[in-house]
């Protein structure tokens, strides 16, 4: 028996889906890549905005085509979670809707499909890792306390819970003994790890894996603006494993509309915040997600984000739109915000970030930079790799190298030569 897995959405529905799979091979299911080898497949999907919800769907419905030549079809995840009586209904084609909340039953789902009579739970010694070779993702804890008013992961994944400490660091080094070079810490607010656990903060933690002198780079993503301490700015400045890389959605900066998305925080605390951040750490790379057309949002605060991404310069920014979230605060709010002026603020948050971008970009060539070697683009022939401002997952572009061989996983110094739109062009520093 095969299973082959579509993992759709974040990074934390990704362990998921590593976990999923290294259970399925606990029970002698065959892992494959190729869909039309696999007898069972399973979509893992995201249920977070209308785009994302919409691409599961589609994903769904393409998979069931699958279903006439005898594929059983699997769907599990976040639009489960959210909406598994409405599904079950719309789509009783699918074999088996697994929600969130079920993962810990599995054992019942692997039964039926294989007869076994074992019972084997989710277990991160198990996970398969699907990310590049030598890199992987650690969850430190999963849901959410931060009640924004536009979001659904609370009603999906509920309240925050701090992973133990002690399995954190066990995964940790599990994964360093598997030749992982890049460790990303994740949640959906890592800045809240601890708050649920005595004496334990997201800087002892990063600490303690620094500590290890296991990892070349140790990355956090995900931390909450108001949610950062010195004592964890001192902590990325300490330890030179834990690379200068701050991922801070702040989504808006007008206090009005950070008001109505119930942000904990203002524009003077971001403003503060960020300038902290580089005066401490003079080659922090920043990274923020922005939402526009935000129930209320108007010309004048829209023009007021604007000046503001203009001033503080992000290296790296992305932009949604907002999506009406049934069951969330945000859908009872008016007035709403025309579909085509919200795309329209979002072009040109991105046009200004695209300028930023080039004048940052520019400054670069010339310099030589440590990367890790991503993956080979058959496309275009040549290898992709990362330095320390780009994390996983082609969120902030690739530096692109054309050779004759380069390993997969491994680092290499890399000459920066030119640029093209939010992607380096580099030539390895071949050894004197």
């Amino acid at each position: 028996m095969k299973l082959g897995l579509i993992s759709l959405g974040c990074a934390k529905n990704k362990i998921d889906s590593e976990l999923f799979l290294g259970l399925a091979k606990k029970y002698q299911i065959e892992i494959t890549n190729n869909i039309n080898d696999a007898d069972i497949i399973v979509v893992n999907t995201c249920g977070f905005i209308e785009s994302s919800k919409q691409e599961s769907l589609d994903t769904i419905f393409e998979v069931l085509d699958y279903q006439s030549i005898g594929k059983k079809i699997v769907v599990m995840g976040c639009l489960v979670e959210r909406y598994l009586e409405d599904l079950k209904k719309e789509i009783p084609e699918v074999d088996y809707f697994i929600p969130i909340k079920n993962y810990n039953e599995l054992h019942n789902f692997f039964k039926e499909i294989t007869s076994s009579t074992d019972i084997y739970k989710f277990n991160y010694e198990n996970r398969i890792i699907s990310t590049p070779e030598n890199t992987a993702y650690l969850r430190i804890g999963d849901g959410c306390n931060n009640k924004c008013n536009y979001c659904a992961i609370p009603l999906i994944r509920g309240s925050y819970r701090s992973r133990p400490f002690e399995d954190i660091m066990a995964e940790a080094n599990m994964l360093a003994d598997k030749g992982i070079k890049e460790l990303t810490l994740i949640a959906q607010d890592t800045t809240a790890y601890g708050s649920d656990l005595n004496d334990m903060t997201l800087s002892k933690l990063l600490s303690r894996i620094a500590e290890l002198n296991k990892f070349k780079w140790i990355r956090v993503l995900y931390l909450y603006p108001d949610e950062i301490t010195l004592d964890l700015l001192e902590t990325f400045k300490k330890y030179d494993s834990i690379v200068n890389y701050f991922d801070i959605p702040i989504q808006h900066a007008n206090d009005k509309i950070l008001s109505k998305m119930n942000r904990r925080g203002s524009k003077a605390l971001i403003h503060h915040l960020i300038t902290t951040i580089r005066e401490m750490i003079p080659d922090a790379i920043i990274r923020t997600t922005l939402i526009v057309g935000f129930p209320g949002e108007t010309k004048k605060e829209f023009d007021e984000l604007k000046s503001f991404i203009n001033e503080i310069q992000f290296e790296h920014l992305g932009v949604f739109t907002y999506s009406d979230e049934d069951d969330t605060v945000g859908f009872t709010m008016y007035p709403k915000v025309r579909q085509s002026t919200m795309e329209q603020r979002r072009n040109q948050i991105m046009s200004l970030q695209l300028i930023i971008n080039t004048n940052r970009l520019s400054k670069l060539i010339g310099t030589t930079v440590d990367a890790i070697v991503d993956h080979y683009d058959e496309d275009i022939n040549m290898y992709a790799l990362r330095y320390y401002a780009q994390a996983l997952d082609d969120v902030d572009g690739y530096i692109y190298v054309k050779h004759k061989y380069l390993n997969i996983g491994e680092f290499y110094q890399v000459t920066i030569t030119d640029f093209d739109d939010y992607d380096l062009i580099g030539e390895i520093k071949e050894e004197e």
